[in-house]
């Protein structure tokens, strides 16, 4: 393992993440996952202040987050902040029909950079909404030589993939139509070959949609019994 890599290693062991399958390389560039970031903050207990809104158009937001974690004595508080930029077709690419989210995605990029500042990792690993461009090339899974597990997709087949469904998922009108959806084998097996984090994140997108479409229906008042 070269001794980047075992750097990041070391640092996510101790935040009970294992390396393989959370960290991949993209032109020599260290990446992690959003989600896994996500389990790190809630683990190590840090806590966001309200975030500060710079710019705010339609296809652009840019958020000031300031982050605070928790030291082993009292007092000790780390606090570290940054700046997240979303600015659709420049930096935040947009497929097909999919909405566009500008504000959550500048608020998950600030997010991200001030956990890898907090736990030290920022400099050695980029979080995947860091940049679009991301999106744009192959990922390559990085491992030890003596780890042995099935590589995930290439990192834009994974993103495509997520994308495509969600596109389905919001042009799917019915509870009925996003359950088939969600269920169908298809579906199913694009799911099974995601990451965990990615499959998670989708399933959840499909919930909200669910939501949004009224499921779970209101429950029809009792009936009073005849006297």
């Amino acid at each position: 393992m070269r001794t980047a890599d075992k750097q990041i290693a070391d640092i996510l062991v101790r935040y009970g993440e294992p390396f393989a399958g959370n960290v991949w390389r993209v032109q020599g560039t260290a990446v992690i996952y959003h989600k896994t970031l996500e389990r790190i903050a809630a683990h190590t207990r840090i806590r966001f202040d309200p975030p500060t809104l710079i710019r705010s158009e339609r296809d652009e937001a840019v958020i000031l987050v300031t982050g605070r974690m928790p030291g082993e004595k009292a007092g000790e508080e780390r606090i570290e902040w940054s700046i997240g930029e979303a600015l659709v077709n420049v930096n935040y690419r947009v497929s097909g029909r999919q909405a566009a989210y500008v504000y959550a995605m500048a608020e998950k990029r600030a997010k991200d950079r001030v956990i890898l500042k907090l736990i030290e990792l920022h400099g050695l690993v980029y979080s995947e909404e860091e940049a679009d461009e991301f999106r744009q090339n192959h990922g390559v899974p990085i491992r030890a030589v003596d780890e042995d597990y099935d590589a995930p997709p290439a990192f834009d087949e994974v993103t495509e993939q997520e994308a495509d469904l969600k596109r389905l998922i919001d042009e799917a009108e019915t509870i009925n139509a996003v359950t088939d959806l969600m269920l169908d084998e298809r579906t199913q097996n694009i799911l099974n070959a995601m990451p965990h984090g990615t499959r998670e994140e989708v399933r959840d997108y499909a919930k909200a949609r669910l939501r949004a479409l009224g499921w779970p229906p209101a429950k029809k008042p009792a009936r009073g019994r005849a006297a």
